[in-house]
């Protein structure tokens, strides 16, 4: 017999909301990467960190499959939106660097996960920062007129921050997940 919790769609309902999330957060992220704050920093390593958020409060409510199922919707969804907002060597860049960071801070997490609750996103987001700001400014900028090099400094100086601060709302999330584990059930 066909149970109704092993549908397809009560099982995607519960990928859709990180998914998207993480999909319009990279799509603006690779908007904001366009506009230089400064010499060293750009309004996209301010946006960019809270897919790192998304993927960590999945991977702690579902596990890391379904983090990963989630990353992968996401990347997918976002390299696609990108290419219309965004020329296609950021989009590209964007999407390579994104699914390795992923799944390294998924890898982490799930590593950490018995951990005290902060070293788990934090660790891990430190950690897939520094892979994504690596592949991301290198395949988007090398050759360009633009200081990659000090961007991507800048750059990952504030994801670094960001992960600090993105503790909070993780922190204040972190009782709210066991309902949407127990809708995956």
């Amino acid at each position: 017999m066909n149970h109704p919790e092993n549908s397809p769609t009560i099982v995607s309902r519960q990928f859709i909301v990180p998914a998207l999330a993480m999909a319009m957060v990279v799509v603006l992220s690779n908007f904001a990467v366009q506009f230089p704050i400064n010499d060293w920093l750009t309004w996209g390593a301010f946006t960019y960190p809270v897919v790192f958020l998304v993927t960590d409060l999945t991977n702690r409510a579902l596990g890391p499959s379904a983090a990963r199922k989630v990353a992968w919707a996401g990347f997918a969804v976002a390299v696609v939106v990108s290419l219309a907002v965004a020329p296609w060597r950021i989009a590209l860049a964007s999407g390579c660097a994104f699914i390795v960071a992923q799944w390294l801070d998924i890898s982490a997490f799930n590593r950490l996960r018995q951990a005290t609750w902060w070293q788990a996103p934090l660790i891990g987001s430190v950690l897939a920062s520094v892979i994504d700001t690596a592949i991301f400014f290198f395949l988007a900028f090398y050759g360009s007129d633009m200081d990659w090099l000090m961007l991507a400094t800048g750059d990952i100086a504030v994801k670094w921050a960001m992960a600090v601060v993105l503790l909070l709302p993780y922190r204040a999330l972190l009782p709210h997940l066991s309902v949407w584990r127990a809708s995956a059930v």
